[in-house]
């Protein structure tokens, strides 16, 4: 088991940090989310040409870098702590599902080359019911990542033993744009009425590779939720060391260092346990059930209640609009249910343990 960043993912993380925090700080991320797009398209194809994000673990044969799950984990830690706008994290959902399943390589090349946005519907514990008839979708589901600005929708359908590829703009396929918590994430409710779906994988082979997919979808949420976690964190503390009360700096007062001891215990525990899962992912994957129900069990409550307290110990200032720290709030918590509310990943941790 290997809990510590290897060399090359050092040098990984550095290069993804240095980047985001020029081209994507969070005055920018304040811009972008007020944009049509919800984010800036030059940055999303900056990050994909100059660091191939998108293809980061599509297999080299096929355009990408062939990189491993720990990889990816790196990079997603990275990317939610600058909590990152954009389709990213869908694509990387969707393309998770896509190396998983036997058939649909051809469909992982636009997606390296970062000119096609995908996304995933439903995703793992959320609702939707679409049904197949004649080689046409119909249904809906609520609630889709970038289901709006999409270019490739992967559909799972009947008891997750099915995968179709659906182009948004073919007939039948009706996109509408929600209202969410998370500014900087946007969500489509997505409807099915004859839409014309391409079969990707299908029967016992299709759902063993859903269920591996599944638990790797949970292990890089999980990546992200590390990196909200630790850069809200940083936040207050650093607000800790500036802020003045009664002549002196409140993060001298016993209440508040006892609260920063707490998150911190919180964040080393997180990381111990996404180092795991990732290296489960790649390298012991009988591990990996336990592993990423444990992963979405700690780190999204984890993740939602330092982003709670962060957001408390800085006082008023933190509930206003023009502070950052309502912005890792609204990210965790939307991350903490966005596939399922925890309580199912604890039933199934303890499911898989017993």
């Amino acid at each position: 088991m290997r809990l510590v960043l290897s060399a090359e993912q050092s040098e990984l993380r550095a290069a993804v940090r240095s980047f985001l925090g020029a081209v994507s700080p969070l005055a920018k991320v304040r811009q972008d989310v007020e944009t049509t797009d919800g984010y800036d398209r030059a940055v999303y194809r900056r990050l994909n040409g100059e660091l191939g994000l998108a293809g980061l673990i599509v297999p080299e044969e096929h355009g990408g870098a062939g990189a491993g799950h720990a990889d990816l984990a790196v990079v997603l830690e990275e990317t939610g702590a600058a909590l990152l706008p954009g389709p990213l994290l869908a694509t990387v959902f969707a393309t998770i599902v896509l190396t998983e399943l036997a058939g649909a390589e051809d469909l992982l090349a636009g997606i390296a080359a970062g000119t096609t946005v995908a996304t995933l519907a439903p995703l793992p514990g959320n609702p939707g019911g679409v049904t197949v008839s004649g080689g046409t979708l119909r249904g809906e589901v609520p609630v889709v990542l970038n289901g709006a600005d999409a270019d490739l929708i992967l559909v799972i359908t009947g008891d997750h033993d099915a995968v179709y590829a659906v182009e948004p703009g073919a007939p039948g396929v009706g996109r509408t744009p929600l209202t969410t918590l998370d500014l900087t994430r946007r969500q489509a409710r997505v409807t099915f009425d004859g839409a014309p779906g391409r079969l990707v994988g299908g029967g016992e082979a299709a759902a063993r590779g859903l269920a591996r997919a599944f638990d790797l979808i949970s292990v890089a949420l999980a990546a992200e939720q590390l990196g909200v976690l630790r850069a809200g964190l940083g936040a207050i503390v650093a607000y800790s060391k500036i802020r003045m009360a009664f002549g002196r700096q409140i993060g001298s007062y016993q209440a508040v260092k006892h609260k920063l001891a707490d998150m911190h215990c919180k964040l080393e525990q997180a990381d111990a346990i996404v180092r795991y899962a990732a290296w489960a992912a790649d390298e012991a994957p009988g591990e990996l059930p336990e592993a990423a129900a444990l992963a979405q069990a700690y780190a999204g409550r984890a993740c939602f209640e330092v982003a709670r307290d962060q957001l408390l110990l800085h006082g008023g200032i933190g509930f206003t609009w023009e502070h950052d720290a309502h912005l890792y709030y609204k990210r965790a918590k939307s991350d903490e249910v966005l596939l399922g509310p925890p309580r199912t990943h604890r039933a199934r941790l303890a499911d898989l343990v017993i």
